[in-house]
């Protein structure tokens, strides 16, 4: 009677059983089909089982289909499945087919659409890897350092050196000759095949590394100049290797350590690693098939071929509103009706007002400024408008009845106040050493800041705690996890084993990156750091070095898990500066080592983790990824500190204010006058992601699963590398030549939105707060 029992369960799926399955799954048929002979070997009890540990697993994961958490409720709760299964087969075929994928695939429709799961033996190692991975190192980090300081910038990202690459890539399968040698018992080729995925995203991974300068350098600048610290000893270029290494490696360190919790879990999805790993697959895994879409149409057209059409379309259009049109960008077209009326701009504006503007942009770069909306979950980017929207209302009302003497100043800036409403000079209050001087502060003025930044630190400071409270109730399970398994780092068996998805499965093949080499390299750096603050008159305690990190280890977790599921990351310049403001009272520079060590170090430490996950996601050797970003890193510090010698000792009046060739250094001029770090309040940037975000993420998903997956990823890194590209070429070959076109659509803004207004006015002589000599 069992056997006939057994048997009827394992009974073909019909289609209509098919149908429903896939959307609780949000799978495609194909997904489905291809676990349809692992599900017919599924026992009721080894069904139960996976069941019971997907529940567990996945129960709080906003990102897990809810479907198919309530089917696999009813198929635990159901008591009729143990005691007479013969009465709920359709309950039992769907839910085995239900744990069948979601064993032998990732349980998320993202990763399923981006990544394969057969790609263990490909070589990524390669001589040709390496030189192209480090050529891209060289050449991001010298284009990005020089660049950073100048008004406007120009910032290539890691998906540009991911496009460049793939012909250099093909170009070297083709012309290089088949010959090498042999090393350890393993041969080592100038061409040893088609260049393949796995090399690709080992470069990708090493110019995402080596791309972004070091944080160290806003203490350098700020050291060096004379018009902030005139501290020349900066100008040593050993200081500055010191400062580099240190506070880059910190991060690459602690990335490391926290692998258990933020890279292997298969809960950290990491969504803003989708788009290159569609570009990825779109170069190197074209399968073609047709898939239904919109508007009852079925569509063939190649991944690659969508690609190169998406391309060309947006390096197009993005001529326009980043050179010919450039009001497109921010597209004032309310504050423009009347744009002297101080309440309209002021709500409405997309510079120096709110934003609240119903259609602020045709640029897709401001699109997706503040949230990738065909990348990151709908339900984040909602929660990310609806944030900001009613934050705009509190910031309405705290202007408007002038509390803390706000209504004095701009409603929307990130700039910092003396008294009389005048941008506040904080080299008035320090002495020679450029501590704070309490006698000057009291003849001069306290520090005002506008209403929309009194908001953002508000909100910041609530973010931190709910950050952390968020992390311990929805993922204490994982969190217990990832202890569990960095303490079992230290025993012979594999860290992966805990970890039963399938790349994780997948990846234990390859030898593991012991904790120790992270731990080692982790000391090595805080010696770098400690050299570099005591070898040199800093005036200051290396106990900011410790501090920093402290900071940056205690907030790690809580950040990683949010940033890998939602792909929302929480910068903790605010607190740093708070904290070390209290640690060490008036001493700047101190200040600055602080931060730098703190939240920067945190930053990079998550930048350093996604690269980790995506050579998870491509199956690249640990051991291999590991050296890849330490090489791209060192490379990477020695390159940009070349350049950053460079641009102290020989680019005349940097940083100065009119600077010929606009290097006027904004960012350190923003960051030594201690403002807030993270641009000023505005709504116009986050609503624009609504509309396309819903049409991607709900609709389109929900409707045409296979027709998103094939596409939806493909899209946005089109656009973005389009975008970067067009805005390099922009930039070299017209703007920093002064080529520019002066007609009404590039000089649109007046009044208020031209330059800050306020909504009160001081009579002659007068100041508002409380009287000189009284501040706090």
């Amino acid at each position: 009677m069992a056997s006939s029992k057994q048997a009827d369960t394992n009974s073909p799926v019909p289609i209509t059983d098919l149908g429903r399955t896939r959307r609780h799954l949000n799978a495609t048929v194909e997904e489905v089909l291809a676990v349809e002979e692992y599900a017919d070997a599924l026992t009721l009890d080894k069904t139960k089982e996976l069941a019971n540990h997907i529940l567990n697993a996945h129960q709080l994961d906003f990102n897990f289909p809810s479907q198919t958490l309530d089917c696999l409720r009813r198929f635990q709760e159901d008591q009729s499945v143990a005691e007479e299964p013969e009465k709920c087969p359709d309950l039992i075929k769907e839910t085995k087919l239900e744990v069948s994928l979601l064993t032998t695939n990732s349980p998320y429709a993202e990763v399923r659409a981006v990544t394969k799961n057969h790609d263990t033996s490909l070589p990524c190692s390669t001589i040709r890897a390496w030189v192209i991975g480090l050529g891209f190192v060289i050449l991001m980090a010298s284009i990005n350092e020089l660049f950073s300081i100048r008004q406007p910038t120009i910032y290539l990202e890691t998906s540009v050196a991911q496009l460049l690459s793939y012909p250099v890539g093909k170009a070297a399968e083709r012309f290089l000759p088949d010959i090498g040698f042999i090393l350890f018992g393993v041969r080592h080729s100038l061409n040893p095949g088609p260049f393949n995925q796995k090399e690709h995203m080992m470069i990708t991974i090493m110019a995402s590394v080596g791309k972004t300068p070091p944080s160290s350098r806003s203490i350098i600048f700020t050291q060096f100049l004379d018009r902030f610290l005139g501290q020349k000893y900066a100008g040593s270029f050993s200081y500055q290797l010191l400062l580099a290494l240190s506070t880059d490696f910190i991060g690459f360190g602690l990335a490391g350590l926290c692998r258990n919790f933020l890279v292997y879990p298969s809960i950290c999805v990491w969504p803003t690693s989708m788009a290159l790993l569609a570009m990825n697959s779109c170069l190197h895994n074209e399968s073609n098939h047709a898939v239904p879409g919109p508007l009852r149409r079925t569509f063939n057209i190649s991944r690659f071929r969508f690609f190169i059409y998406a391309f060309i379309a947006m390096f197009v259009w993005y001529w326009f509103p980043g050179y010919i049109f450039t009001s497109l960008t921010l597209f004032n077209w309310l504050a423009w009706i009347h744009p002297y009326d101080f309440n309209l701009t002021a709500v409405t504006g997309l510079k120096n007002g709110l934003g609240f503007n119903p259609l602020p942009t045709f640029d897709w770069n401001v699109a997706t400024h503040s949230v990738d909306s065909l990348v990151i979950p709908f339900a984040v980017t909602m929660n990310t408008f609806i944030g900001c929207f009613l934050g705009g209302i509190v910031i309405l009302g705290i202007y408007y009845t002038n509390t803390y003497n706000t209504g004095y100043l701009p409603i929307n800036t990130n700039s910092i106040f003396n008294h009389y409403g005048q941008r506040y000079n904080v080299s008035a209050i320090l002495d020679d050493r450029w501590w704070l001087d309490e006698t000057k502060y009291q003849a001069y003025s306290q520090v005002h800041l506008a209403a929309s930044s009194l908001v953002s630190w508000w909100f910041d400071f609530a973010v931190y705690t709910t950050a952390t409270s968020y992390t311990v109730l929805y993922h204490c399970r994982d969190i217990v996890n990832g202890f569990r398994c960095l303490f079992r780092g230290y025993q012979k068996t594999s860290r992966l084993d805990e970890f039963d998805d399938i790349h994780s499965r997948l990846m234990s093949a390859y030898r593991e990156v012991p904790e120790w080499w992270y731990f080692s390299l982790n000391i090595f750096d805080i010696v770098l750091g400690i050299a570099a603050i005591a070898a040199w008159p800093t005036h200051t305690t290396v106990g900011a070095v410790f501090f920093g990190i402290g900071l940056a280890v205690l907030f790690l977790i809580p950040t990683g898990i949010i940033k890998a599921t939602t792909g929302l990351e929480i910068r903790y310049g605010y607190l740093s500066e708070f904290i070390s403001g209290a640690l060490f009272p008036g001493n700047a520079l101190a200040i600055s080592f602080f931060r730098c060590y703190g939240s920067a170090t945190l930053s990079r430490a998550l930048a350093f983790s996604h690269d980790l996950k995506l050579a998870h996601y491509v199956k690249i050797p640990p051991r291999v990824a590991f050296s890849a970003q330490v090489a791209a890193t060192c490379v990477s510090a020695f390159v940009c500190t070349g350049i950053m010698s460079f641009q102290l000792r020989d680019i005349q009046g940097v940083c100065e204010p009119h600077q010929k060739d606009k290097f006027t250094c904004p960012m350190f001029n923003t960051s030594f006058a201690d403002s807030i770090l993270f641009g000023s309040y505005n709504i116009g940037y986050v609503w624009p992601a609504v509309i396309p975000g819903w049409l991607s993420m709900v609709y389109v998903r929900g409707r045409y699963l296979g027709f998103w997956s094939k596409y939806n990823y493909v899209l946005s890194t089109a656009f973005s590398t389009a975008i970067a590209l067009a805005a390099a070429i922009i930039f070299f070959t017209l703007e920093y030549n002064g080529l520019e076109v002066n007609w009404w659509g590039n000089l649109a803004d007046a009044g208020c939105e031209k330059t800050n207004c306020t909504r009160l006015k001081l009579p002659e002589g007068e100041y508002f707060g409380p009287r000189t000599g009284s501040f706090p």
